[in-house]
């Protein structure tokens, strides 16, 4: 029985430049976007946690990368669900390989207005529906009323 492959790249970070749009010969639109996602590590000098960032290019196909050209900027944080990508190529005599992100889905986080605020950006969810904290009262206490026991539960 084979085994079956997993490719599946769910990630979080903030655009490192504008998004660039362009077209195939098909007339297809592509989005090319990189990220910055940042990892804690200690230092091994001074002990103290520090943020390595980690760049990623993205490229974003159709209706969706449209959007992510109208709607996205520098610094903006965005949520990435895709998949990886591996390729190679010549230049110059010289072979180069990349791993890229292909991108199903795109979720822009933070406010419109937010960009470059780095990891300060991400904001809380906001509702115009006020929360019912009923469930969350104290119910009153039945001290002294009668117990069921095991021989009164029905089944």
């Amino acid at each position: 029985m084979a085994a079956t492959n997993i490719n599946r790249v769910v990630i979080t970070g903030n655009l490192t430049r504008d998004p660039e749009l362009r077209s195939t010969a098909g007339g297809t639109s592509v989005c090319d976007m990189r990220i910055a996602s940042n990892t804690r590590r200690k230092d091994s000098a001074s002990g103290e946690w520090v943020d390595k960032p980690n760049y990623f290019d993205v490229t974003v196909w159709g209706a969706q990368g449209e959007n992510c050209s109208r709607y996205l900027s520098k610094g903006r944080p965005v949520g990435i669900d895709g998949r990886l990508e591996w390729s190679e190529w010549e230049k110059d005599g010289v072979k180069r390989q990349a791993v890229k992100i292909i991108a199903e889905s795109v979720q822009f986080l933070g406010g419109r207005d937010e960009a470059g605020g780095g990891g300060e950006s991400f904001t809380a969810p906001r509702s115009d529906v006020p929360a019912d904290t009923a469930d969350f009262e104290p119910q009153p206490s039945s001290l002294g009323a009668p117990q069921a026991g095991d021989d009164d539960i029905p089944f």
